[in-house]
């Protein structure tokens, strides 16, 4: 395997918001300030997957880039502002915004969907979200993302949400991926998925957004029992139950222990 399609690997497992980090990484391991040109596919790749995020010029709301509203040519566009892009991979600007106004029969259904699904997003998802609705030939494509970057703290993460609605059947199918990455004195990383499959009750886009809604607050639930149940469980069982004396530590007694050494001159001389 040659040096580009490792370094590649690398981006396509780059944690939320670390992408110019990993790439930085990549650059002083090979002793390569070019490197970041010859990562340009795995680049767009990762960012397309991941429903980055960007502002069109002048704009104030996020836009996603994914597969989903991908024209070709570096140009995506954006249904609810009817406007298509061109987007720099390598330095996340958007740049040519050009009218790209919603047609087909579908139309009708993309704008009603944008306002009941962006209501539960702007609702449920206060940090950095951004979410797009695009007809596609199997249905339309329902994205939602939400970003929450702490690095200071060393943690980021990533939710995001792909259904896609097909009116004929009366059907909701898709997934939702989280991915959260601590990195505080240690390593840890959680990537889950879960498929969705859905029976709608009628094809409304206030439907729909229900059932978006009830399925998100679902899998947070099980994500929520999944984490008590590893502090509970796995994580206690790996901390030592007893000190190396074998005797449990009375801690009512612990500052008698200190002045009991000092007074028997078992204290560090300072």
């Amino acid at each position: 395997m040659s040096a580009v399609n490792t370094a590649s690997s690398f981006i396509e497992n780059a944690p939320p918001g670390e992408l110019t980090e990993v790439i930085n990484d990549i650059g002083s391991l090979l002793d390569d300030l070019s490197i970041s040109d010859k990562l340009a596919p795995a680049v767009e790749k990762y960012n397309k997957e991941q429903f980055v995020t960007t502002k069109l010029p002048g704009g104030s709301a996020l836009v996603i880039v994914s597969e989903h509203n991908d024209l070709g040519g570096g140009r995506f566009y954006d249904s609810e502002s009817a406007s298509s892009f061109t987007y720099n991979h390598k330095t996340q600007k958007a740049s040519d915004v050009q009218s790209y106004p919603i047609e087909g029969e579908h139309a009708s259904t993309v704008k009603s969907l944008l306002r009941d699904v962006g209501n539960h997003v702007k609702e449920h998802f206060p940090s950095l979200p951004a979410y797009g609705v695009y007809p596609t030939d199997d249905g339309i494509a329902i994205l939602i993302v939400g970003n929450k970057y702490s690095p200071s703290n060393y943690w980021n993460g990533r939710w995001r949400s792909t259904y896609i609605f097909n009116p004929s059947s009366s059907t909701l199918t898709g997934s939702i991926a989280v991915d959260v990455h601590y990195y505080e004195d240690g390593n840890v990383r959680l990537v889950t998925e879960k498929a969705v499959n859905e029976s709608l009750r009628s094809t409304t886009s206030a439907e729909v957004a229900r059932a978006i809604a009830s399925v998100e607050k679902k899998y947070q639930e099980e994500l929520n029992r999944a984490f008590g149940a590893l502090s509970e469980g796995a994580f206690k069982n790996l901390r030592r139950q007893l000190p190396v004396t074998r005797q449990k530590m009375d801690w009512q007694k612990a500052s008698a222990y200190k002045i009991g050494q000092d007074i028997g001159g078992g204290g560090r001389a300072r």
